[in-house]
């Protein structure tokens, strides 16, 4: 094959899903001259499988994007078509915004916002090998010939990296949704010594609308109130479609046992590794025999086609069994198939060979993000995808890398999961993985982040003004409430409707308002002055007073982690040299190279007595007694 040159960029990002997108409009943003390469445009910013945009911990994840200054935010508040803020019941540390997308527009907003960016170019192109010189990726070729210098390269490649289907007796390459998979690339990253392993996901089957019998179903409506994904927007309208619930049952249970054998991953054929907190329904209904049913959202996958989603029902059975089991289930009984479910196995990297600004260890300038790093999910993809363009421009431009600590977003405690503790099945975000929750909440992703995103060139100047006005109102809110003072009698009306006990002194309004049985909104009776505050802010400031004593041990907690995330250990400290230290934490250490003391301590495999003699090696090191 005859190479030839073509243009020359600062970054060039190869795949367009959610971790492409973010990376290459992160990078174009920051002022890197950007090519993003998609093996098929119409794959930009697919949604693979669920059309849906968060979800527990994920939505946290989203709102981080958003406020640093990313886009997915924007695109799903453009194109849901039901919204639903989950955990509602539960503590404002895991509410979490979750919401249906318009499959098809969401695909074509996010594409025209890579097509409208300046300093971006999106072309069509499969990339078959890596240019690498002197340790360093210099550039790129693609299975034409052509070759793409760049100055770094980012990899999200997806599930199309050395993809193949499995449905039942039935195997072949491809990506998802009958895409063509990578399979060149996926060759040449071997080559080249990148670990590489199997890891697999799947899909149900999508359904006619028209031939399911939605009144045997429960609705499932969203919220009447909407909390737009997005800190730029105020509202972004009503909800456009109710979604269903329906159950499996003994029959169902008992088509997918029959068959069993039949199944690709059941039947020998799938060795990848499959998602844990996403199996599939032969999984289910083989690892929990006794669970006499299993839940199945019925999810409409646009405003423009009749197909339904069947969330909950991922396999790998034929098409057959399939209809059989399908048709089993209440509402289901007459169900026309669209596409049949099926898994998928893919290429991805250990994430241990990388750093915490995603950039390999080996091969300099190489940022990787998504699903090729071992996560799973659109949301964890897109999180990561920001995070490496925006290191891949920072390293463009020759300054320090940007990385997010546990203490600061999801987005951190994401990232320093993947690069300490590595993984061996697809990772999945969930509010449980970070341990200072109560801070990392929906609602103050602006709070926390769109300083940073600003600092960077990212968050743009009106994204940025919004967010000194949500502070400053915040702030200012707090202050006055805590300020204002009640007496008892004041009080007497609202506490004795509520049917709680009077006041036995004066109180300020924000002392009331920690009452579990007061809301903020209660307050207005006694609060005839109060500003006109949006329903986000509003929300805020009740959190803010409500937890404030939580929130201080939380901050207490941080600090002393920040102790030991600011012990930095050397970049070439010798862990296999070190004496008294078990071998298997020598090991580790070695590979994942931790940045700090508080790293360190995260490898899995290091014990706390492996810790304390590396703490004096480390005094030692440093001529301390």
């Amino acid at each position: 094959m005859r190479q030839y040159e073509m243009e020359q960029y600062d970054v060039v990002v190869v795949g367009a899903g959610h971790a492409g997108c973010e990376a290459g409009l992160a990078a174009a943003r920051m002022g890197a001259e950007t090519l993003v390469l998609s093996i098929q445009l119409d794959a930009v910013a697919l949604m693979a499988c669920n059309p849906a945009i968060g979800g527990t911990g994920k939505g946290q994840l989203v709102k981080e994007i958003d406020a640093l200054g990313g886009e997915m935010g924007l695109v799903i508040d453009k194109t849901f078509i039901q919204s639903r803020m989950l955990n509602r019941t539960k503590g404002p540390a895991v509410h979490s915004p979750r919401a249906q997308a318009d499959k098809r527009r969401y695909h074509e907003e996010m594409k025209a916002a890579l097509e409208r960016q300046q300093g971006l170019c999106l072309k069509q192109g499969e990339v078959v090998d890596l240019i690498v010189e002197d340790g360093c990726v210099c550039g790129l070729l693609l299975r034409t010939g052509a070759v793409y210098r760049a100055r770094a390269v980012v990899l999200a490649t997806g599930t199309f990296l050395g993809g193949r289907v499995f449905m039942g007796e039935s195997t072949y390459e491809s990506g998802p949704c009958g895409f063509a998979p990578a399979a060149a690339l996926a060759e040449a990253l071997r080559a080249r010594g990148l670990a590489l392993r199997r890891f697999k996901t799947g899909t149900p089957a999508r359904a006619l609308a028209r031939s399911l019998h939605f009144e045997r179903m429960e609705e499932q409506k969203g919220d009447a109130e909407i909390v737009p994904f997005s800190f730029m927007n105020a509202s972004v309208g009503e909800n456009k479609v109710s979604c269903r619930l329906t159950w499996t049952n003994a029959k169902t249970h008992a088509i997918i046992r029959e068959n069993l054998t039949r199944s690709s991953l059941y039947g020998g054929l799938i060795k990848g590794v499959g998602p844990r907190y996403c199996p599939s329904i032969e999984d289910k209904v083989n690892r929990f025999p006794d669970r006499e049913r299993h839940p199945l959202f019925i999810e409409p996958e646009g405003l423009s086609t009749d197909e339904v989603y069947i969330q909950g029902m991922s396999t790998s059975m034929p098409e057959d069994v399939q209809r059989d089991f399908y048709r089993s289930i209440r509402g289901l009984e007459d169900a026309v198939f669209t596409r049949a479910g099926y898994s998928i196995e893919y290429d991805c990297i250990d994430p241990l060979s990388l750093y915490a600004n995603l950039e390999h260890k080996e091969i300099a300038g190489l940022f990787c993000a998504g699903q090729f790093n071992g996560s799973s999910g659109y949301e964890e993809a897109a999180a990561q995808g920001l995070m490496a363009g925006i290191n891949a421009a920072l390293r463009v431009r020759g300054e320090a890398p940007f990385i997010l600590d546990r203490s600061e977003a999801y987005i951190g405690v994401l990232i320093d999961d993947l690069v300490t503790k590595g993984v061996e099945e697809p990772y999945r975000m969930m509010t449980a993985r970070a341990e200072y929750r109560l801070t990392l909440r929906q609602d103050n992703a602006d709070l926390r982040l769109t300083e940073k995103g600003y600092a960077l060139g990212l968050a743009s100047r009106e994204r940025y003004e919004i967010y000194l006005r949500a502070k400053k109102e915040t702030e200012e809110e707090i202050g006055r409430l805590r300020a204002a003072t009640l007496s008892p009698a004041d009080a007497e009306s609202l506490l004795a409707g509520l049917g709680l006990a009077p006041l036995a002194s004066g109180s300020s309004l924000a002392e009331l308002l920690k009452r579990p049985q007061i809301g903020y909104d209660a307050l207005a009776v006694l609060d005839p002055g109060r500003p006109g505050l949006d329903a986000r802010t509003r929300a805020r400031v009740e959190i803010q007073i409500k937890y404030e004593g939580y929130i201080k041990k939380q901050r207490e907690q941080i600090e002393r982690f920040k102790s030991l995330e600011d012990k930095r250990l050397p970049e070439d400290f010798d862990y296999l040299a070190l004496d008294g230290i078990r071998s298997e934490a020598k090991q580790r250490l070695s590979k994942v190279r931790p940045r700090s003391v508080g790293q360190a301590a995260r490898v899995s495999g290091v014990s706390p007595a492996d810790l304390n003699v590396l703490l004096i090696h480390l005094k030692k090191r440093e001529g301390r007694p």
